[in-house]
């Protein structure tokens, strides 16, 4: 997740905006807390693949920032390596920055000969400089690879009115974040312009880290007033007003796991009003007009060690990860069948 930004203060500025928020579309939803489906996944061989990919991302390869394009090509080559080991085939959209080449790295998945539904899971990649980005951004990764892992299972046991494209970003931290050379910049840019059809673009950025005591858990103005859990031990989808509809329907699916709560969030403007909002690859398709949302653990309102070399996997909840990981298939099991 690129780095953060001075947020509004108290002041008049801040009350207009707190009533805004209220008024139009700051809407706000609790934990689930009951029934649901169980199980869709083997949760303990999810766990340990997820530890395997984190493992290979931030201690075999380490630092994939731009300083070092050598990891960023080795991840690229890993995620490949992984898509072809399960059976599909994955391209590259290559793009040059500065003096070197790198590749966004997409893949799909067709339940059914001519879908009409099409999703876009995706991912960054890359590390900011000085850290090996294990929540920013390998947990998002790992968890966007066992996706495709669970979604290739089903192929052979139904047909499902479904395309889910898997997009891994190249680039999203600093200096590239908020420039045209963004990987997600570079493939909604193209999508654009293709006049591709995407129904929404799930964000994953920073899904791996929870805190269980009270208080260790922040929000942004005006956020902390909303009710929001005061523990660290949730999902969160964030999406603006045009995504209302695919916030809402990934609210509903995530709700079905009751090991995973789940929290959502609308914000009109663009998500201009709120900054951090904006901070990951959902930004860029919002701003090509297509429908996203950003699947988060909250980032530097949760985690500590944001943008550090300490962020290393042993900080990690790889479960909470693993329940992400069916919460997932479970929204593209429901939307597929509708």
């Amino acid at each position: 997740m690129a780095d953060g930004i001075v947020f509004l203060r108290f002041g008049a500025l801040g009350l207009v905006i707190f009533v805004i928020c209220f008024a139009m579309a700051c809407d706000r939803g609790q934990p689930n807390i009951g029934g649901g489906k169980r199980r869709v996944i083997d949760i303990e061989k999810t766990v340990e693949r997820l530890q395997e990919h984190v493992r290979q991302l931030t201690v075999t390869i380490g630092e994939r920032s731009v300083r070092l394009p050598e990891n960023l090509e080795k991840t690229a080559a890993y995620i490949e390596s992984f898509y072809r080991d399960i059976g599909l085939s994955a391209e590259r959209e290559p793009y040059v920055y500065r003096d070197f080449t790198v590749a966004n790295i997409v893949t799909r998945l067709n339940f059914s000969g001519s879908p009409t539904k099409q999703y876009l899971l995706g991912a960054h990649y890359d590390s900011v400089w000085g850290t090996v980005g294990a929540d920013d951004n390998a947990s998002a990764t790992a968890v966007q690879l066992e996706t495709a892992r669970q979604l290739q299972l089903l192929l052979a046991e139904k047909e499902m009115n479904l395309t889910v494209k898997f997009v891994s970003f190249a680039l999203e931290e600093p200096p590239v974040y908020g420039t045209r050379r963004m990987g997600s910049k570079i493939h909604a840019k193209n999508a654009k312009k293709a006049e591709e059809k995407i129904d929404g673009m799930l964000c994953l950025e920073m899904v791996g880290y929870t805190c269980h005591q009270e208080g260790c858990q922040s929000y942004p103005f005006p956020l902390m007033f909303m009710g929001y859990p005061k523990a660290g031990n949730f999902i969160g989808i964030v999406g603006n007003l045009s995504s209302r509809g695919l916030t809402s329907s990934l609210y509903k699916a995530f709700q079905k796991n009751v090991e995973l709560p789940v929290v959502k969030l609308t914000v009109p403007f663009g998500g201009w009003i709120m900054p951090s909002v904006r901070l990951s690859d959902h930004a860029s398709f919002w701003d090509q007009g297509y429908k996203a949302v950003m699947i988060t653990d909250s980032a530097f309102y949760r985690n500590p060690y944001y943008h550090s070399p300490l962020d290393t996997m042993e900080k990690l909840d790889f479960k909470f990860m693993a329940e992400l990981v069916e919460s997932l298939v479970f929204f593209f099991q429901e939307v597929g069948t509708k």
